[in-house]
């Protein structure tokens, strides 16, 4: 693959993921080096003249009025590093580790945060050699930034801490050893450039967003495997009712439900015939669900690319030869790491993806159930009574929605004043970021299940024949589990299935 060159330029999701599951080659630009030179001059003005600059020769935090010495700053940054590497819990995966790696490359090179080029090219070595820092995925509060998480990373670049090197994790000294490379002695400011910022849960709610996609799109085909099991109609879907009613999310949606659902046999086997006015909102409002998360996602995208491509450090340096002051530019403390923007989205997209979970789940229940299931057997058993067929996926699905709704609670205003109250105001978006992950994998679950009870329900329809794309995903199901002709095991089925839709098996039939 061609190597990504980082700029510091915001970066797409696609882009992202591509390096973080792919192993996609990373470069530094040469304007990014050149940047990051007249940044890291300014630093070394500023000790030659002897000022007090923040974070260049202060402590940190409420630690930010004492003076260091000249010959303790190297110490200074060194102590940061090891003094913050105090997260818990389990650690990121290699694929989250390595966006990290990834994004703080990338912010580093736009040139505010003063680091010599040497430390951006040590980070895209460690990440183009499969070098990946233990980061532990709890103790961060989101203001000032990740600072446990990227402490973590930052203890591999110094030859401590613990890495993940070709599947074994150990000491890092020993992963940049085999990977023949050599750790770096930290000088000012580059401790603390490594540490404020917002790349841990930028890192976690990229991968979560970019499977949320994955989701969003497959319930579409999910719902209408469903609503031909269910004999239900797509009238619904007509493009005229959608564009009274212009949503991007919800006209997408609607168009993606009728190319899944044209020429189908079971459709034109009730049209005449059908007793009902309308479907369930379960089956006839999906295009308003589906779309409205569709939107949702769009939105957090957006805020997570921008975000992709932001100076979070700080102080920022401003190489600007106008500057009015005795050296080539301007250090301006401020609050870029602060991650109220990511916060909120990883709330907003919590709640949408809760809320489809929700209306999949009807859907699954009005498969089982033999009240409303429209003819098939009661859970889609082939004898029920002597089998129970799908009846414990419904109490599945219903026990992870209960999770996705506790999980879906805001994490955002749940501000506590840290750092002796010099951080008086944190915006707790790793831990949005961690329960976002959690719903999506609870969502991927969920959609395995509907799509296991659709297939089934399918074949209770033969030999009426659905629409062409469903045949197709009916067929893409089955080659993963087979039809459930008596009870067995239903675990394997779920996670066989769940690990599909995770692996892109279905991606085919996104619109």
């Amino acid at each position: 693959m061609e190597a990504l060159a980082l700029d510091g330029q915001p970066l797409t999701l696609a882009q992202i993921e591509a390096v973080a599951l792919n192993a996609r080659p990373v470069e530094i630009a040469d304007s990014a080096l050149l940047r990051a030179q007249a940044s890291r001059a300014c630093i070394e003005e500023i000790l030659a003249a002897g000022e007090t600059v923040y974070g260049v020769n202060t402590g940190f935090g409420k630690l930010s009025d004492v003076r260091i010495a000249p010959d303790k700053l190297a110490e200074l940054q060194v102590n940061l590093v090891r003094s913050h590497a105090g997260g818990v819990g389990n650690p990121l995966s290699e694929a989250e580790s390595r966006a990290m790696l990834l994004l703080r490359a990338n912010v580093l090179a736009k040139g505010f945060s003063g680091v010599r080029p040497v430390l951006l090219e040590l980070l895209v070595a460690l990440l183009n050699a499969g070098v990946h820092p233990v980061v532990p995925e709890k103790g961060s509060v989101g203001a000032s930034g990740d600072l446990a998480p990227l402490a973590h990373l930052a203890l591999v670049l110094i030859g401590e801490g613990e890495a993940f090197y070709r599947g074994e994790r150990i000491a890092g000294r020993e992963a940049l050893r085999r990977a023949g490379l050599q750790p770096l002695q930290l000088s000012a400011k580059e401790g603390l450039a490594l540490l404020n910022g917002t790349q841990a849960m930028t890192a976690v709610g990229v991968l979560a967003v970019t499977r949320a996609q994955r989701v969003v799109h497959l319930a579409d085909l999910a719902g209408a495997m469903s609503l031909e099991a269910l004999m239900g109609t797509p009238a619904a879907f007509d493009e005229r009712i959608h564009l009274a009613r212009p949503h991007a999310g919800q006209v997408a949606s609607a168009a993606h439900l009728v190319k899944l659902l044209a020429n189908s046999e079971i459709r034109e086997s009730h049209r005449e015939h059908d007793t009902r006015v309308q479907d369930a909102y379960c089956l006839r409002c999906m295009p308003q669900v589906h779309g409205a998360v569709r939107d949702v996602l769009a939105h957090v995208t957006g805020v997570l690319e921008i975000e992709a491509g932001s100076a979070t450090d700080n102080p920022l340096i401003f190489s600007d030869t106008s500057a009015k002051t005795p050296h080539r530019g301007e250090v301006l403390s401020g609050g870029n790491f602060h991650g109220a923007p990511l916060a909120y989205a990883f709330d907003y997209a919590a709640l949408a993806l809760t809320d489809l979970c929700g209306i999949t789940e009807r859907r699954i229940d009005r498969l089982l159930n033999p009240d409303i299931n429209e003819g098939l057997p009661a859970f889609l058993s082939a004898d029920p009574g002597l089998s129970s067929g799908f009846m414990i996926a419904q109490i599945v699905a219903a026990a992870l929605i209960n999770e996705c709704q506790v999980l879906s609670h805001p994490s955002s205003t749940g501000s506590i004043p840290t750092d002796g109250g010099k951080e008086d105001h944190v915006s707790m978006g790793m831990t949005g970021a961690l329960k976002l992950r959690q719903i999506v994998e609870n969502a991927e679950r969920i959609l395995a299940i509907e799509l296991m009870c659709a297939a089934q329900g399918l074949e209770y329809r033969k030999p009426l024949r659905p629409s062409r794309e469903i045949e197709r995903a009916q067929a893409a199901v089955r080659s993963v589990i087979p039809r459930l002709d008596h009870d067995r095991t239903l675990a394997p089925d779920i996670e066989a299935l769940t690990a599909a839709i995770r692996a892109g098996q279905l991606d085919p039939w996104r619109d």
